[in-house]
């Protein structure tokens, strides 16, 4: 593994930094602690005084505190133009991000937000779900062209080199299980490829800026016709159209994709429009984030995300570089 990626720490040790954490909230003393799910960091769930609240636990080697007041920043503009994302909660010193010094001198860091109520929509669910995940997107894209950020905001760089370099933030994609040797010249073709294709597309600020970074279902909550977005962990300085891409992680490969795909185009086509230009870019954008999770999975391979992926999975990631290479077809689908 070329990078240090996925928390070494165990769920009792996990558990004990969380309740150090609760201890800056009072109302928390009382209240029941469970670990619901170990990714990028580990989140918890808080039911305390009649209510129920997300713990996030930050792993290291990731964000900088600044980076996730940063978030935090943008989370409470959102919800200033009635996006419903999550809100954190300040402790007893008016503190919205905790820090707390393990045994070797290193930091954590931890949020503790309110919770979302909400449906999660899945892969099984009509095409058309992928309508309000377009819509809310382009909704989140109008703010961020907009917004002015605060003095010292900085969040994660999402760029061709942080996303599919050896030194990608997530690692090494030939780390990746099941990806064979004898693969990695079609990967390294469709990365030089991309490579130029995004040299030629360039970071205007109408096509790159401030995005979620990571808005698939699983991220999106449907609660009485309402649309609400969580987890910003990932959100950072991409392509705009990167959340297209992001929205179809991990399932590209899928017969339906192409269709999930449309469906997204449309709902985002229905607040603001997709340029010729950036449409020309979507298979490029796609088949870059397909890579880029071969070095996530790589890198995770511990977790419950990457295990439930299946043996042929990182097959499928080569046959879809193929398409990209030897077809003008969307380098997703079976």
């Amino acid at each position: 593994m070329t990078a240090r990626q996925y928390d070494d720490l165990d769920n009792s040790a996990l558990m004990q930094l969380a309740r150090r954490a609760l201890s800056r909230y009072p109302f928390a003393a009382e209240g029941k602690l469970s670990l619901l799910c170990r990714s990028e960091n580990a989140t918890f769930l808080l039911e305390a005084a009649g209510k129920r609240f997300a713990l996030r636990l930050h792993r290291g080697n990731y964000h900088q505190r600044a980076d996730i007041e940063s978030e935090l920043h943008w989370l409470n503009a959102l919800r200033e133009t009635g996006i419903v994302v999550p809100q954190a909660i300040t402790d007893c010193d008016g503190q919205a991000v905790q820090n707390l010094t393990l045994a070797d001198g290193s930091v954590r860091y931890a949020v503790l937000f309110d919770w979302i109520e909400g449906d999660m929509p899945t892969t099984d669910v009509d095409p058309r779900a992928f309508q309000q995940l377009g819509h809310i997107t382009a909704r989140l894209h109008q703010h961020s062209k907009s917004w002015q950020k605060p003095a010292g905001f900085q969040r994660i760089i999402w760029d061709h080199h942080s996303m599919v370099s050896p030194q990608s933030h997530w690692g090494d994609w030939r780390d990746a299980p099941g990806l064979l040797a004898r693969d990695h010249h079609t990967v390294e073709d469709v990365i030089a490829r991309v490579g130029h294709e995004l040299a030629t597309f360039g970071k205007d600020p109408a096509r790159y800026g401030l995005i979620h970074a990571d808005l698939r279902l699983t991220n999106l909550l449907l609660h009485k016709g309402e649309t609400r977005v969580i987890d910003f962990d990932d959100c950072g300085m991409g392509w705009y159209l990167h959340d297209l891409a992001a929205a179809i992680s991990f399932v590209e490969h899928h017969p339906r994709a192409a269709d999930w795909v449309d469906n997204w185009i449309k709902g985002y086509e229905q607040v603001a429009h997709i340029s010729d230009e950036e449409m020309a870019m979507v298979p490029t954008l796609l088949i870059q984030r397909r890579i880029q999770l071969l070095a996530w999975v790589g890198s995770h391979a511990q977790t419950e995300m990457a295990q439930s992926l299946g043996p042929q999975w990182a097959d499928h990631s080569v046959r879809l570089c193929h398409r990209y290479l030897e077809t003008t077809e969307l380098p997703v689908g079976v």
